[in-house]
């Protein structure tokens, strides 16, 4: 029996900026849904954020972190790259999103049209840098017994996301997770902060609660025509709450749990689709030994994008 596909989807903290440039340049579906996009993008903004993703002036290795900015982007290299593969014959039996990823998730889902999903992720990013203040995450590669024994140190930074055995997410302050910082270079405990402005999945979020939550109201979900893999709930989403689109950025994340559910119903082929290959890496970490699935990255920081593209078309078309 032919194995499942899912479709995955990263959240913030996988943006660079040049992310996607080979396929920009090189795959016209990929580039008119960008450029598409990016219409959507200037008619709410009044700002390109094509300019601001392939700016010459702009290495991979720079800091893109402005709100307003790198929601979109995520989300457009997310759907555009998901296009190319299903115009390419390669449709997903699920998608599966984390935090940002998400939204990209109920789009190609059909729950909603690109056009409102763009909405939603602009108005969130808007609210949240008029009504939070600047925060940050931070990558531990440990086990996340080392967040839970010592309680102090944590005492004031929160747990977003378990993604792996040896690997979790907190987000806080930017002075606490100083603190926390130093405290883990002294215990040699290797950490990565993430190149985000805000501690999303945590209380840092709360102030753009009561705006995002009353601009939501007005909008519709229609029900997913592609099944919804949940890494909010960890199992499938029947249907999109009205507040789900808040409790993405400000609830824990639980793909672990959602991946490790898909593994129960039978082997699949993950393909990640964000810009950079993280849920493909995590995925290759929850898998068991004797795992029947397999997994791919497209996008990676590394280049040779359309090389991917065509190695994953041969193999599954």
């Amino acid at each position: 029996m032919k194995k499942p596909i899912v479709f995955m989807f990263s959240g913030q903290g996988s943006q660079y900026y040049q992310m996607g440039k080979d396929l920009f340049h090189n795959h016209p579906v990929f580039r008119n849904w960008m450029l598409h996009m990016d219409d959507i993008v200037q008619r709410l903004i009044g700002r390109s954020v094509l300019h601001e993703i392939y700016n010459e002036q702009r290495r991979k290795e720079e800091k893109f972190d402005r709100t307003l900015f790198t929601h979109p982007a995520i989300f457009m290299v997310e759907y555009a790259l998901s296009q190319v593969l299903i115009e390419s014959g390669i449709r997903p039996d699920y998608v599966l999103g984390t935090s940002l990823g998400e939204f990209t998730a109920i789009a190609v889902s059909e729950c909603m049209s690109v056009e409102d999903v763009m909405e939603c992720v602009i108005k969130q990013a808007e609210v949240i840098e008029s009504h939070c203040q600047k925060s940050g995450m931070l990558a531990i590669l440990d086990s996340v017994d080392v967040y839970h024994e010592d309680q102090l140190m944590f005492k004031h930074i929160e747990l977003a996301s378990v993604n792996y055995h040896s690997h979790f997410v907190v987000s806080g302050e930017n002075e606490r997770l100083a603190e926390v910082v130093q405290w883990l270079a002294e215990k040699n405990i290797l950490y990565q902060l993430l190149p985000v402005s805000y501690g999303f999945h945590s209380s840092c979020m709360d102030p753009a609660e009561e705006q995002y939550r009353s601009f939501l109201r007005s909008m519709s979900f229609n029900k997913p025509v592609i099944p919804v893999i949940s890494s909010l709930f960890g199992a499938q989403l029947l249907e999109v709450p009205n507040s789900y689109l808040w409790e993405i950025v400000r609830s824990p994340i639980q793909f672990q749990e959602a991946l490790l559910g898909l593994e129960k119903r039978s082997g699949c082929i993950y393909l990640d689709v964000g810009p950079a290959g993280t849920l493909a890496n995590f995925t290759k970490y929850n898998l068991a030994k004797d795992s029947v699935s397999s997994f791919y990255p497209i996008v990676t920081p590394f280049g040779q994008d359309m090389k991917h593209v065509m190695k994953i078309e041969s193999l599954l078309r």
